[in-house]
């Protein structure tokens, strides 16, 4: 297939497009408006090959959709822009108004304009696949079983409401207009290229560099993390096999409370990068830091914080087959041993250089 992935540049979508050049025999034409989430360096390994095509584009802009839709005929779409920051969203939250709700509504309409003129083979193989989150279902409590895929919706935030927006929207797509779509909602990722503004970079960015690790309230609130090329799996499996009209929950298997995951985050960098070999960390710092942990700092809690999400991923074993490869001891490891070993990835976050590679591109 010929697949136009939406959020190509950003943390699942650059690991989605790399898992479909590199482990299958689809083509990718990738997608990113290249707002501050979204990193080009991030695919840089893939920017001269022959299945893959990068453009620079807004989901809110009609005409460029269109045109990128009506150049490249895909056979499928899967679509995960989106602005995903909780606290972002909390301080800001017409951003994602716009672009999960808006953006979403835009991509439905020209996709089941495009896909109304298909015919044949092509008409039955188009897929429009809508990638959303555990926290459209709001929170459980310590002994509540997980979410399943018909767990009512309950959102919090305004990032998990508009998120919830888009699902209905894209299920009643395929109710009104027959529009093929599928949905996924999976639990918190983790791996490579995660945006530095989420939990894990920033513990094992702000250790590196003897700041403080901060954790809201007493760090009790329970995520199921999944890795996130167990992820980008699961979604090829939902595109190519997947029953039309249908939801699947992804998860990890993974539950851990945030001072926990945090924790192991420090023990972690304690064996990859014991604080007496930092060389980032001067020789003060160095004295009264016996661990990474000695960094924890408990912070004031966010409102309207989610106690706890786990995810019942019963089906899409059942029925696809799928279930998460990397364990927590692995994949931890795998991805603090990235960021250890990627300095310019995050380097050029940090300085916003990154930016700076936008510019000229159409």
């Amino acid at each position: 297939m010929k697949i136009l992935v939406t959020g190509a540049a950003g943390f699942i979508g650059s690991n989605l497009v790399r898992y479909l050049i590199q482990e299958t025999d689809h083509a990718v034409v990738a997608v990113d408006k290249l707002t501050y989430a979204g990193n080009l360096q991030s695919l840089d390994d893939l920017q001269e090959h022959e299945r893959f095509r990068f453009v620079r584009a807004d989901i809110c802009d009609d005409e460029a959709i269109r045109s990128i839709i009506d150049s490249h005929q895909p056979d499928s779409v899967m679509h995960l822009a989106a602005e995903s920051h909780v606290d972002r969203s909390i301080d800001g939250p017409e951003a994602f108004i716009q672009t999960n709700i808006v953006g979403t509504y835009r991509l439905l309409h020209l996709c089941r304009e495009y896909w109304s003129q298909l015919e044949g083979a092509r008409r039955e193989r188009f897929r429009f696949l809508h990638i959303s989150t555990d926290e459209v279902f709001g929170s459980l409590g310590p002994d509540d079983p997980g979410f399943h895929e018909s767990t009512s919706y309950d959102p919090h935030s305004p990032y998990s409401a508009s998120k919830a927006a888009s699902d209905h929207l894209v299920r009643a797509w395929n109710d009104t207009y027959g529009l093929p779509v599928l949905i996924t909602n999976c639990s918190n990722n983790y791996g490579p290229n995660q945006f530095p503004e989420k939990l894990i970079p920033v513990v094992i960015l702000n250790a590196l560099h003897g700041r403080p690790i901060p954790v809201y309230g007493a760090g009790q609130n329970i995520r199921d993390w999944l890795y996130v090329a167990d992820h980008a799996r699961a979604l090829v499996s939902v595109l190519t096999r997947g029953g039309v009209g249908q939801t699947y929950n992804v998860g990890g298997n993974n539950e851990l409370k945030n001072i926990d995951l945090v924790r192991m985050l420090c023990g972690l960098l304690d064996e990859l990068l014991p604080v007496q070999e930092n060389g980032r960390l001067g020789a003060d710092q160095k004295g009264k830091l016996t661990s990474y942990a000695d960094l924890i700092s408990f912070v004031t809690d966010r409102p309207g914080h989610d106690m706890r999400y786990a995810i019942n991923a019963e089906k899409i074993r059942r029925q696809l087959g799928w279930e998460p490869l990397e364990q927590a001891s692995s994949g931890f490891r795998k991805t603090v041993q990235w960021y250890l070993d990627s300095e310019s990835w995050w380097q050029g976050i940090l300085s916003g250089d990154y930016r700076l590679e936008r510019q000229g591109l159409g």
